[in-house]
């Protein structure tokens, strides 16, 4: 059962990942401007799914040209992260909400580093359903987290950075706010332990990265960047530790 669950999460993780890179061209534009309709040679974009490829040739004898991330390094990214999700949640109702909700997080990541923007169009559809997916799992057999807690624990981790932003605004966007409300609910349910942990991580990554920059002299103290991606891989691997820990 556990190898054929982590193929099978690969496979969801490896498909859901092949449909992203349309997205993330059409989602990766700056605050107040409309989502993009037309490729970067003008020709319009059909639907939200799929390869960022677009079937009218450049030029006449060309074939049709590509734009925004190519689709298998997002397959195989997204694939691999749904097959360790399967690995270390193994057989319990809530793998099915993780891994299921894991190419939206990967989504907002990338929109996030592209455009430093997390649309509300997905941070507030992904609260919502971490919120009713796991109070669903919740009293299936098996089922290795608490609701109550998850529930607590995304109230917990949204306040947090929350006081993060009215603290430093430039630093801390409100969309990261947001955000933090799905990461929370996710962490919340292995209990505080793991919350404590995904919440602490996401921060480390995010110091680490903006001091490697620093040390380069590829930014400055004031200079901001996405702080979503470390966010998501924070409570990734908290994730991760309450998965192999319940």
């Amino acid at each position: 059962m556990g190898a054929a669950l982590i193929v099978l999460a690969a496979g969801y993780g490896a498909t859901a990942g092949w449909l992203l890179p349309r997205a993330v061209y059409r989602l990766s534009v700056a605050p107040g401007e409309p989502w993009r309709e037309g490729c970067p040679r003008g020709h319009r974009v059909r639907g939200w799914l799929g390869a960022a490829r677009c079937p009218v040739p450049a030029a006449a004898g060309r074939a049709p040209h590509r734009y925004g991330r190519r689709a298998a390094p997002l397959a195989a990214l997204v694939g691999a992260l749904c097959a360790v999700l399967g690995a270390a949640v193994g057989a319990r109702p809530e793998v099915v909400v993780f891994a299921g909700l894991a190419p939206v997080v990967v989504l907002l990541a990338l929109v996030d580093r592209a455009v430093h923007r997390l649309p509300d169009v997905l941070t507030l559809p992904l609260a919502a359903g971490a919120v009713a997916l796991l109070g669903a799992a919740a009293p299936l057999p098996r089922a290795g987290g608490d609701w109550r807690l998850a529930l607590l624990g995304g109230g917990a981790l949204g306040a947090a950075y929350l006081l993060l932003h009215l603290i430093n605004p430039a630093g801390m966007g409100f969309g990261d706010v947001k955000l933090a409300l799905s990461l929370g609910v996710a962490l919340g349910w292995y209990g505080w332990g793991v919350w404590a942990a995904g919440a602490f991580l996401g921060l480390l990554y995010g110091a680490l990265y903006g001091l490697t920059l620093l040390l380069r002299g590829s930014a400055t103290r004031e200079q901001a960047f996405a702080f979503g991606p470390f966010m998501a891989a924070g409570a990734f691997t908290g994730v991760l530790l309450g998965g192999f820990g319940a």
